[in-house]
């Protein structure tokens, strides 16, 4: 039986190494009381921190120095918990660390309301006469600028007290989804048994054999539908959430309030998402490719995952993987090669999937630790895409971290995402280049059109999805499991036009986890337009296209992300990038479906 190992099972060279964040749990523990015992001072400040510059500078240093122990308490505890998310104790730690979090963003919700009582002219001054204080320019720039959709101090701080509770539809999903639930055991044509997981449930509807697909999407989906009315509820909450606290906020839409908070106009939102629409006639050409090299007269939902070559996907060995990534970033210069390469030796990656295991892939880490990767790693081709995708993330990070202050070392996810998809782009191109067996380069284009498909059009299918149940919760409609099936159903066919419908395929919303971020997708469209443009941008102009991105990654949050990506020669406002992602896949959509006709 092909079943998945228990974490003591798996080999630790394939584990990250967390002992260099704290050694032992207790000197966690220290921690954990050290920035509880800090909350203190900073609540001193309240009431006088504009009272002169070098108060500002005081409170602002101090309050940075809180949040960056906590944030490596905070993430530590995380690591641990998604270890094995039925893991009582760690899942405790990380319950305390969020909670300390919520405390310690109420302890310090009297700074901003503070500074925006101040006007432009008196900072302006402040900063002229207080050595130090300049770093904090942008900051406090920001901080001015979202000044309307600031409450007092007291409301401040009773919403962050109400951060712990507002995030729980989200927690709910995750435990259920990754700890409480278990799908079936599905038996291979081989006679194997084969336990359906989160993480290999789309691996296993790449499978040849057309029957074992439809008994997993069945079986997965029938499981997930007994929770149906759960699930239904968790969302509804966390879309209702969103509404409120943008309301709150004195925001007209949830949307424009996630949009203020990075600073994207709320257009860049409908560009993307509309003129992905405007363009999905590729996406169905893509489908309607797939039917043709399956030979079936409909595509079904279990087929959608399938490559479009005549042989099942490689395999690629982790440290294959490696090598291949390590030499695809290459164009980026000797630098960032060798920080992926060492990365990659050194404890950041936590590679295989155990009982228990978070789902998914994220990059992670903190200011005062280097990067720590989790996947759940296959030995795919889509898997190495996965590692050149979360490699950048990290490596957006250490390049931030090293030349930003704390307050500028996090940036954004509008800009997050292009760092991980040029790694991506950059791998296609290598293996492209490189790769001569005729049969692993069509499973290339076949991923990079995948892609394409499952990043720049799922995604915006997605964002659709997102802003249709929003609305309907912002005119206080109510979001019953039938309606998100209503809404979801209409979407997915509009996308998928050519590809017959089954009931289940109504009810992929249920499994989607970033629905619970509130407008988070639609930045992994905007950051694959991007990345797409960027990336031939290096290839086809060389070290000076590479120098420019790089100081993008570099600018941290120390700008506005269309600041920032502009830099790195891309325009975000227009449909341009966009429309030459939309390009890029129908190219290679075209050369995949000549080599395979």
């Amino acid at each position: 039986m092909s079943s998945v190992p228990e974490r003591a099972e798996i080999p630790d060279p394939y584990k990250w190494d967390l002992g260099s964040v704290y050694a032992t749990d207790g000197e966690w523990e220290a921690a954990y009381e050290s920035v509880e015992g800090r909350l203190a001072d900073l609540e001193r400040f309240e009431g006088r921190a504009t009272e002169d510059g070098e108060t500002l500078l005081a409170a602002l240093e101090c309050r940075d120095e809180v949040m960056r122990q906590l944030s490596t308490v905070a993430a530590y505890a995380q690591m641990r918990a998604d270890e094995d998310t039925r893991d009582q104790t760690y899942q405790a730690m990380e319950s305390r660390a969020r909670a300390l979090s919520s405390e310690a963003s109420s302890a310090a919700s009297y700074l901003e309301p503070e500074i925006q009582s101040l006007s432009r002219e008196r900072l302006d001054s402040m900063i002229e006469a207080t050595a130090g204080l300049e770093r904090y320019d942008h900051y406090l720039d920001d901080v001015i600028r979202v000044a309307p959709h600031t409450r007092s101090a007291e409301v401040e701080a009773l919403l962050s007290d109400l951060g712990e509770v507002i995030s729980t539809a989200g927690e709910v999903f995750n435990l259920l989804t990754n700890a409480d639930m278990t799908f079936p055991t599905v038996e291979r044509p081989d006679g194997e048994a084969v336990e359906i997981t989160q993480s290999n449930f789309t691996r296993l509807l790449k499978e040849p054999e057309r029957g074992f697909r439809q008994t997993v999407y069945e079986s997965f989906y029938e499981e997930l539908s007994a929770v149906r009315n759960t699930l239904s509820t968790t969302l509804a909450k966390s879309v209702r959430a969103d509404v409120k606290l943008a309301r709150v906020r004195n925001y007209e839409t949830a949307r424009e309030a996630s949009m203020d908070g990075p600073n994207v106009p709320v257009d860049v939102y409908d560009t993307v998402v509309g003129t992905v629409r405007d363009n999905v006639d590729v996406l169905h050409r893509h489908a309607d490719l797939k039917r043709r090299v399956l030979d079936v007269d409909e595509l079904r939902m279990w087929d959608v995952y399938m490559p479009v070559a005549d042989t099942g996907s490689p395999d690629v060995e982790y440290e294959e993987a490696t090598a291949h990534v390590i030499d695809a970033v290459a164009p980026l210069g000797e630098d960032y090669r060798s920080r992926v390469e060492a990365g990659i030796d050194s404890g950041w990656i936590d590679v295989y999937e155990n009982q228990g295991k978070q789902s998914g892939a994220y990059s992670g880490g903190t200011y005062d630790t280097h990067p720590y990767i989790l996947m759940n790693y296959q030995d795919d081709l889509t898997d190495m895409y996965t590692l050149a995708h979360e490699l950048g993330h990290s490596l957006h990070s250490e390049l931030s971290s090293e030349e930003q202050p704390y307050v500028y070392a996090d940036y954004s996810i509008f800009v997050a995402e292009v760092a991980s998809m040029v790694n991506e782009a950059l791998l296609t191109y290598h293996l492209l280049d490189t790769v001569e067996d005729d049969d692993f380069r069509r499973h290339v284009l076949n991923e990079y059109v995948e892609r394409f498909r499952s990043t720049l059009y799922r995604q915006s299918m997605f964002a659709a999805f997102e802003l249709d149940v929003h609305e309907i919760s912002e005119a206080d409609g109510a979001l019953t499991p039938d309606r998100f099936d209503e809404v979801y159903g209409e979407i997915k066919r509009e996308f998928y036009d050519p590809v017959a419908f089954d009931d289940h395929i109504d009810r992929e919303w249920m499994r989607i986890p970033h629905f619970y971020y509130g407008y988070y997708v639609y930045q992994y469209a905007t950051g694959m337009s991007a990345a797409v443009a960027i990336a031939r941008r290096i290839v086809e102009e060389g070290a000076s296209a590479a120098d420019d991105y790089l100081d993008a990654l570099r600018l941290g949050s120390s700008a506005y992300p269309m600041e920032i990506l502009a830099t790195a020669g891309v325009d975000m406002t227009t449909a341009a990038p966009v429309e030459s992602a939309v390009d890029a896949y129908d190219e290679a959509l075209a050369e995949l479906s000549a080599l395979v006709d």
